[in-house]
C-alpha cells in the first residue's frame, strides 16, 4: 500500500474517532448509531440527507439552541431543571444522540428514545419572572423547539453541502421531520418551509431576552472544546452558527456575528465540512 494511501486512512480513522468521542458518551456505553432501513425514515428519506452531514448538524444545531432560548419558557426550562452551567456539552450530546437515534435507529429505539423525552418534559415545569405557569411538554413550547432546530438544520444543510437544493425537497424535509413532532405532542407542526417561516414570524412577538438569556449564550458560545484538536473546529462551527442566525436573533442577543469576516468563516466551515464527508464516507 502507498504511504499516500496510509496517511489518508490514518487521517480518516483520527477525525472520525473525534467526532465520535465528542457525541458519545463512552462513561455511559454510547456507541455510535448504527442506520437502519427499518426505521422511522429510511435510505432514500430527506432527514437521512440533511441529518447525516457532522458539520452541517453542529452549526445548526447551536443556532437552534440560540433561537430556543429566546423563548422565556424554553429559557425557564433550561434554567430551572438542568445542568447547563458545567455540563453545556452534556446537553448538546444528548440532543444530538436523539436526532440521531431518532433519525436512523430502527424504529423500536426510535421510539423509546421519544418515550424517554416525554417522560423527562413531564416533570419540567415551573413558573416565569411574571407568574405564568409553565411546561416542558406544553404543544406549542414543543412546537417552538422543533422549527427552531428544523429551521437551524436545513439551513446549514443548503449553506454548506447543497446551495441549489430545490424547495420541493425543503418541504419534504419539513413534511418528513413533522413525525418527530408529531409524537412528541407538538402543535401547531409546519409541513413546509412557508408553514415553518409563518409560524416563527407568528411566535416572534412573544420572545424576550434579559440577563439569563445573556447568560445561558455566553456559556454556550464560551464553552471550552473537550480537547485540543476540536478547538479550532468548535471555534469556527459556532461562529458559523452565530453567522447563521437570522439578524433579527443576532440582533436579540446582541451578537455582531461575524461581519467582515463571513466570508472566511463560511469558507472555514465549508472545508471542514467537505473533510469531514470525505472521512466518513465509505
Amino acid at each position: 500500500m502507498r504511504p499516500a494511501s496510509n496517511a489518508a486512512r490514518t487521517l480518516k480513522s483520527a477525525l472520525i474517532g473525534q467526532v465520535r468521542a465528542v457525541f458519545n458518551d463512552s462513561a455511559r456505553g454510547e456507541k455510535p448509531v448504527v442506520r437502519s432501513p427499518d426505521g422511522l425514515f429510511g435510505p432514500q428519506s430527506v432527514v437521512w440527507r440533511v441529518h447525516g452531514d457532522v458539520t452541517t448538524m453542529m452549526v445548526g444545531g447551536v443556532a437552534a439552541l440560540l433561537l430556543q432560548m429566546l423563548h422565556p419558557a424554553v429559557l425557564a426550562g433550561v434554567w430551572d431543571h438542568s445542568s447547563f452551567r458545567g455540563d453545556m456539552l452534556g446537553r448538546l450530546r444528548r440532543t444530538a444522540r436523539f436526532i440521531a437515534v431518532t433519525g436512523y435507529g430502527t424504529r423500536a429505539e426510535a421510539e423509546a428514545a421519544i418515550e424517554k423525552v416525554r417522560d423527562v418534559h413531564t416533570r419540567v415545569r415551573g413558573t416565569l419572572a411574571d407568574g405564568t405557569p409553565y411546561a416542558a411538554d406544553d404543544p406549542r413550547l414543543l412546537a417552538w423547539v422543533h422549527v427552531t432546530e428544523a429551521v437551524s438544520f436545513l439551513d446549514a444543510w443548503i449553506r454548506y453541502a447543497e446551495p441549489g437544493m430545490t424547495r420541493a425537497d425543503q418541504d419534504l424535509y419539513f413534511a418528513e421531520f413533522a413525525r418527530i413532532a408529531e409524537a412528541l405532542g407538538a402543535d401547531p407542526i409546519p409541513r413546509s418551509r412557508a408553514e415553518a417561516e409563518a409560524l416563527i414570524a407568528e411566535m416572534r412577538p412573544g420572545l424576550r431576552v434579559d440577563a439569563r438569556t445573556r447568560e445561558v449564550a455566553r456559556i454556550l458560545l464560551d464553552q471550552p472544546a473537550p480537547n485540543l484538536a476540536v478547538k479550532p473546529f468548535q471555534a469556527l462551527t459556532f461562529s458559523a452558527a452565530v453567522d447563521l442566525l437570522p439578524a433579527w436573533a443576532r440582533r436579540m442577543h446582541g451578537l455582531s456575528g461575524p461581519g467582515l469576516a463571513a466570508p472566511m468563516v463560511r469558507f472555514g466551515t465549508g472545508g471542514i465540512a467537505s473533510t469531514m464527508r470525505w472521512a466518513f464516507r465509505s
